[in-house]
């Protein structure tokens, strides 16, 4: 009974060496719900229902000395760091949407929704020289950062306006409703599209700064994700060019969470996305191939906001436990993840005897045959899926007690539990990526 899916065994590996993740610093300073955390190069800011807004230093994580920002008369819902980092942007249940110098804690500007609706998300574009700010009667504006004049102004039919996110070359901007619609707007505020995204509403979306690009073509793409009270998170792929016009593609669906998703953001490389949840879970997907790296729960309430640092490997959660939690992600050591990557590159020219003998060495050997049969190389291992393994090589793929695999054995049962199909072999391998993923879950929930 062969129950080990190879090319896992080298992906947790090499997730474990790239992607370690510990908590280093709980902030416990605001006196409600932490709504948005967001990071610049060097601060990061934290807003709440307690009105205030409040910056640390990256360096230690110590407050300014000119925080708690003090303007607000209601609840703070979001929080933004222009693209420099000078400028802090913050909006309210008050309908005001304010700027700080975060180098003083002055205010520069008060920017009131035209509406007097409470204004529930605020953006900067990728250049500084504009700012959205969604309100909760359906009104999005669009501001000049400099004069801090309304520049345009629409609303979209149904639901408060609650997410909103530039594109990285900020020629279009997403908003999304609580009714459930994402809305594409361009520069100057024409809609582009509108459609309906989750059902039972949004609550945030984050475009990755780093574009895919489509190989037939060689066209440039940007991944969008979207996330609701549906308990979903879901990926699309925007593009819009002068010459080929706007592209909105739905990709795929990621189904981690069991109950509403709260927050969701790209890391600055792209590599990860993460969400925050209802369930007081944070998860942390490996973008390319859509796995979960780690699920993070230390938080006591309902996670309501994410964000990754543009320049240190870290991570910041706040939560309506009222706290914000820093994440830091660190490799092993330098020399060590050299290693493993050149390990990996040097495994992609194997030559099918070399395959054998990585078997044997791993103790299956009883997979060398199987696998000869099958022309597997170096390429081919790394490329292996549960369903190849299952399809082509006919390996089972699936795990079970051992007791309860030798008592079926013993029946002279020679067929899958699962699958029904015949067994290739009734030697019992064990599966040491399962071992290994359990012997982590214990190891944070037993301390």
């Amino acid at each position: 009974m062969i129950l080990l899916v190879f090319r896992a065994i080298i992906q947790d590996i090499l997730l474990q060496v790239k992607n370690m993740v510990k908590l280093i610093h709980t902030l416990a300073d605001h006196g409600d719900d932490v709504n948005c955390c967001a990071f610049s190069s060097s601060l990061l800011a934290t807003c709440s229902l307690d009105k205030t807004i409040r910056l640390y230093s990256l360096s230690d994580f110590t407050e300014l000395p000119h925080s708690p920002l003090k303007f607000h008369t209601y609840a703070v819902h979001c929080c933004c760091f222009s693209p420099s980092g000078h400028v802090l942007a913050s909006c309210s249940t008050d309908g005001t949407t304010v700027l700080w110098n975060t180098q003083n804690g002055e205010t520069l500007a008060v920017m009131e929704q035209p509406t007097g609706s409470p204004v529930r998300v605020c953006q900067f574009s990728p250049d500084s020289t504009c700012l959205v700010s969604g309100a909760a009667d359906g009104t999005v504006v669009l501001w000049n950062a400099q004069s801090y004049k309304l520049y345009r102004c629409g609303s979209v039919k149904d639901g408060s306006l609650v997410a909103c996110a530039f594109s990285p070359n900020g020629n279009l901007f997403v908003t999304g409703s609580s009714c459930g619609d994402l809305t594409v707007w361009d520069d100057k505020m024409r809609c582009l599209h509108s459609e309906k995204a989750h059902d039972l509403g949004i609550t945030c979306c984050d475009f990755s700064s780093q574009p895919v690009t489509d190989g037939e073509h060689g066209l440039q793409f940007f991944r969008l994700a979207s996330c609701g009270q549906d308990c979903q998170i879901k990926i699309w792929v925007v593009s819009f060019t002068h010459v080929l016009g706007f592209e909105f593609k739905y990709k795929s669906t990621l189904s981690g969470h069991c109950a509403p998703v709260l927050a969701c953001a790209f890391s600055h490389n792209g590599q990860m996305l993460v969400s925050g949840s209802v369930d007081k879970s944070v998860i942390i997907y490996d973008t390319n191939t859509e796995s979960i790296l780690h699920t993070l729960t230390q938080h006591t309430r309902y996670v309501t906001s994410c964000a990754f640092a543009p320049s240190t490997p870290l991570l910041a959660t706040g939560s309506m436990d009222k706290t914000v939690n820093i994440w830091q992600f660190d490799l092993e050591t330098p020399c060590q993840a050299r290693s493993m990557e050149d390990q990996v590159k040097f495994t992609e020219d194997w030559s099918e005897e070399d395959v054998s003998v990585w078997l044997c060495a791993q103790g299956l050997s009883d997979l060398v045959g199987i696998f000869k049969m099958n022309n597997i190389d170096g390429r081919e291992l790394l490329n292996l899926t549960k369903e190849s393994l299952a399809d082509d090589l006919k390996i089972d793929g699936y795990s079970y007690e051992k007791e309860a695999m030798e008592n079926w054995i013993s029946k002279k049962k020679r067929t899958s539990p699962m699958t029904n199909l015949v067994l290739p072999s009734v030697v019992l391998t064990p599966n040491r990526t399962l071992k290994m993923a359990i012997s982590r879950w214990l190891e944070t929930h037993q301390k």
